[in-house]
């Protein structure tokens, strides 16, 4: 049986390389020196595209492959990938939700942990020897305070355990209220911000919330609050977030995100009072193979005419 061919536009992890050349034709955008000849010659046969989040697929790539049934996406988040062009060509997307989850809120609460116990600062007071000059400056307690999470779907819940966990109050904004939730409801992000400590993002991205933290949240969390993101760096409003940084509006800033990431503002880098890391929330051994595995059950249950089992459209 003939295997099908699929355009992988961005490396996978070394471990799925084997299984997806076991059973597909994989053709290798990212090594290509001439995208445009590359998918000139290959895009006339390619079935489906393995994409990521940061990667997706656009209109032209999508256009570029004419035979296209199904776009895999081996991340939660699908707004790089053009859904209104894969609809009108009939191609179906999946994601890989839930088995991220857990791992993603860990991350938010290291973030949080780093950022009020000073868990960058002490490391390098420490290791530079300034402990024996003094003590390191005091932190601040999780224990009592509100945090705000923007977004309560799948790791929204997952951080509002840990903050429970934590001994602290939650408070969330979404585009409706969850009645199941016990948590206090706010139908803004301003209002939620004016009540939290600290406030996390952790909604979707895409054109719906492109730039939802903006200069007036940061107004409202205020010269005491930490904003922390492990969404999509197009969620915030990032020049407005150096602004809110550089005049002490907001106390500080833990990010897993960037707008133009991986070439973030080097602005952000000179700030003491800012935590940074590399697109890396769900970079655990563990969260990266089930994401492979469920990129893959989709890729063979549409070829082999079964239901996808994480369905976008």
């Amino acid at each position: 049986m003939t295997k099908p061919d699929v355009l992988m536009v961005g490396r996978y992890p070394e471990w799925e390389m084997p299984l997806f050349e076991r059973d597909y034709v994989v053709h290798k955008l990212w090594l290509a020196t001439d995208r445009a000849r590359f998918l000139s010659e290959v895009g006339p046969a390619i079935r489906a595209i393995a994409t990521n989040g940061v990667l997706g697929a656009g209109a032209e790539l999508i256009d570029a492959c004419p035979k296209l049934e199904i776009i895999a996406c081996f991340g939660v988040g699908f707004d790089a990938i053009d859904l209104d062009r894969a609809r009108t060509r009939g191609i179906r997307v999946t994601n890989t939700p839930d088995v991220l989850t857990e791992d993603v809120a860990d991350m938010a609460f290291a973030l949080i942990l780093a950022s009020m116990r000073r868990i960058v600062e002490g490391e390098g007071f420490v290791r530079s020897g300034a402990w024996t000059k003094g003590a390191l400056p005091l932190g601040k307690s999780l224990n009592g305070k509100t945090l705000g999470v923007i977004g309560l779907g799948r790791i929204g819940r997952a951080i509002a355990r840990r903050a429970t966990a934590f001994g602290m109050s939650l408070a969330y904004c979404d585009i409706a209220q969850d009645l199941d939730a016990p948590h206090a409801y706010f139908h803004d992000p301003v209002s939620l911000a004016r009540v939290s400590d600290i406030l996390v993002a952790a909604t979707a991205g895409g054109a719906g919330t492109k730039n939802l933290v903006n200069a007036a949240v940061f107004e409202a969390l205020g010269p005491e609050g930490l904003f922390v993101n492990v969404s999509r760096g197009t969620v915030v409003d990032e020049p407005a977030l150096i602004a809110a940084l550089e005049e002490k509006r907001i106390g500080a800033a833990a990010l897993d995100v960037f707008w133009n990431e991986p070439n973030i503002d080097p602005r952000l880098l000179g700030f003491k009072t800012v935590i940074v890391q590399p697109h890396h929330a769900s970079g655990t051994v563990e969260a990266r193979k089930a994401m492979g595995k469920l990129v893959r059950d989709n890729l063979a249950a549409h070829f082999a005419g079964r239901p996808l089992p994480t369905p976008v459209i």
